[in-house]
């Protein structure tokens, strides 16, 4: 048993899909918060975290935004604050973009 608790807290992790996310996530989940699983195209493996947090006694939910359109991050955080009763109480930007380069 962790000395550590997160009980009634809400967690929004983008790119948690896969990779370091979806550990941040699970981890945010056994220590007691609530987490938004955000994930911009591998739905199926948001969905996977999300059971994997149910399975331990978690609650999370999986919401699909692009982090770099406003207006999809906009409907992220209004979801996520809803899912959280009203608030946010960490936020983790692990989502990674790529940029390219005009030569």
């Amino acid at each position: 048993m962790s000395k550590f608790s997160l009980a009634g807290k809400n967690v929004l992790i983008t790119g948690a899909g896969t990779g370091i996310g979806r550990a941040i996530a699970l981890e945010f989940a056994r220590l007691g918060a609530s987490v938004v699983v955000n994930y911009n195209s591998s739905k199926e493996a948001a969905l996977e975290v999300v059971k994997e947090i149910e399975q331990i006694g978690g609650k999370a939910i999986a919401f699909q935004a692009d982090v770099t359109q406003e207006e999809q991050v906009k409907s992220l955080v209004k979801a996520s604050a809803e899912f959280g009763q009203g608030k946010i109480d960490v936020l983790v930007n692990n989502a990674g973009t790529l940029v390219q380069r005009c030569p």
